[in-house]
């Protein structure tokens, strides 16, 4: 069992930053793929950015490449989404997600696990 918590959401202006963070429990983290999704009003939830269990393989999402990176630390049992240039396309709730162990990259949101309560991040134009 896996229990996420996401933080760092709030309300910015285009242009700046913010860094999610989703802190995980249990023992199996560091060998889960993890991802990043978002979900906008009246939309389909869509991927943001996975990493893989040894972080050394990342995706990123055509739409956020170049402003967007993810990370993770597992002595800390936490990913990150680092978020830069926001634009007010980028407003959606933002959800933590932890995929299959030792799993690949996947932009499919039904392969992962476990899910977070998410994060709303708003952008204001």
């Amino acid at each position: 069992q896996v229990q996420l918590v996401e933080s760092g959401g709030g309300l910015v202006q285009a242009g700046g930053s913010l860094r999610l963070s989703c802190a995980a429990s249990g023992r199996t983290f560091s060998s889960r793929v993890m991802g990043w999704f978002r979900q906008a009003p009246g939309k389909e939830r869509e991927v943001v950015a996975a990493i893989r269990w040894s972080a050394g393989s990342t995706y990123i999402a055509d739409s956020v490449k170049g402003r967007f990176a993810i990370s993770r630390d597992n002595a800390k049992n936490t990913v990150y989404l680092q978020m830069n240039s926001l634009k007010s396309e980028d407003t959606a709730v933002y959800y933590c997600a932890a995929g299959p162990r030792f799993g690949s990259l996947s932009r499919n949101p039904t392969v992962y696990d476990y899910w977070g309560q998410g994060t709303q991040v708003t952008v204001s134009s």
